[in-house]
């Protein structure tokens, strides 16, 4: 839905900086898949190996790629197509303008510090000395713990919580039911039972982050736990106590990520991927869906598996399993063939 908002495609050539084939007076009304849109729609072709389905379809435009033709559809061609398709989808779905103030439901402390411009929804909590910064919005149920610092332009979605002392930089979002700040998980066996280990260290997010629903985060148990500026993490994520996750990082849904490990910028935790306690992942290294870390990971490079390894030598490692029953068929009847020959030479 894009909400009443149309353009004509001579404004949206000129906001997307694009060369237009076409008839600038054309108005659109939407943002569709190759497969769903209508002639009074916009769609996108971002990778040619879809080149076929925008062939076929129905859409009233297509936004391409600077050197694309061929359409028989009016032609936004940009450079950039993926970026260009952030901004097109900004235009006809923009951000609801944030409403200043206090719903009368919130349990606001007298001592937390909210700025004018923010917005505390319905039954949102903001205990002692926290610090809501500018145009924040805390949505309904959220709860902001004693001492807890948002920045400028912080979005916290419904049931997020965070926890006493976490520091929250600019411009994050936090997605609905994630946990911010809970006690990492440190436990010492005194012989009798396993005794809890104090957790007094602190959380901070850096600025540009993105977090996903129901993920958690741990506070350090001294210091801090660091998500820093520009990670981008999905949805049932796990980061443990004084974790140290660098800038522009990827980590997919259900990675887990062990106490006091840390990972190096610009890195790509695919699905489902284990890491261990006190591992450092290199820069820029793409470890595939379902690794299993138990070891430091060099920078650059790509790994998968459980136990992982670099990409080309676990390859080889499934190829060969293939072949496990048939090899076990063969060590067998060679074992027959060596303890024949032994008992006839007796």
């Amino acid at each position: 839905m894009s909400d009443g908002v149309s353009f004509t495609l001579g404004r949206l050539a000129e906001a997307l900086g694009a060369s237009l084939q076409g008839e600038p007076g054309r108005v659109v009304t939407g943002v569709a898949p190759l497969d769903a849109a209508g002639p009074d729609q916009i769609s996108f072709l971002t990778d040619l190996k879809y080149r076929r389905q925008a062939q076929a379809s129905r859409a009233g435009a297509l936004l391409v790629g600077r050197d694309v033709s061929g359409f028989s559809a009016p032609l936004l061609q940009v450079d950039r197509p993926q970026q260009a398709l952030i901004t097109l989808l900004a235009l006809f779905h923009p951000d609801p303008a944030t409403e200043p103030g206090v719903h009368a439901t919130a349990c606001v402390a007298p001592t937390a510090r909210v700025d004018a411009s923010a917005s505390i929804g319905p039954l949102a909590v903001v205990e002692a000395d926290a610090v809501i910064g500018p145009r924040c919005r805390v949505d309904a149920l959220a709860f902001v713990g004693r001492g807890a610092v948002l920045g400028e332009d912080v979005r916290l979605y419904p049931h997020v919580v965070v926890l006493a002392d976490v520091r929250i930089g600019d411009r994050v979002i936090v997605h609905a039911g994630t946990v911010l700040g809970a006690d990492g998980f440190g436990y010492a066996f005194d012989g009798r039972a396993h005794r809890k280990i104090p957790q007094v260290g602190r959380l901070r997010i850096e600025d540009d982050v993105e977090i996903g629903a129901n993920t958690a985060i741990d506070r350090a148990t001294l210091g801090e736990t660091v998500v820093r500026r520009g990670t981008k993490i999905d949805n049932l994520v796990q980061v443990g106590h004084n974790c140290d996750v660098g800038e522009d990082v990827i980590l997919v849904a259900q990675v887990g990520i062990a106490g006091s490990s840390r990972v190096g910028n610009r890195a790509m935790l695919a699905g489902q991927v284990g890491v261990a306690d006190h591992v450092t992942i290199g820069a820029g290294t793409i470890l595939t869906a379902q690794s299993g870390v138990p070891s430091d990971v060099p920078a650059g490079e790509i790994w998968s598996g459980t136990p992982s390894r670099p990409t080309a030598e676990q390859k080889r490692i499934w190829a060969g399993e293939t072949h496990l029953p048939e090899l076990m068929k063969r060590v067998r009847a060679l074992e027959k063939r060596l303890k024949d020959i032994e008992e006839r030479r007796a």
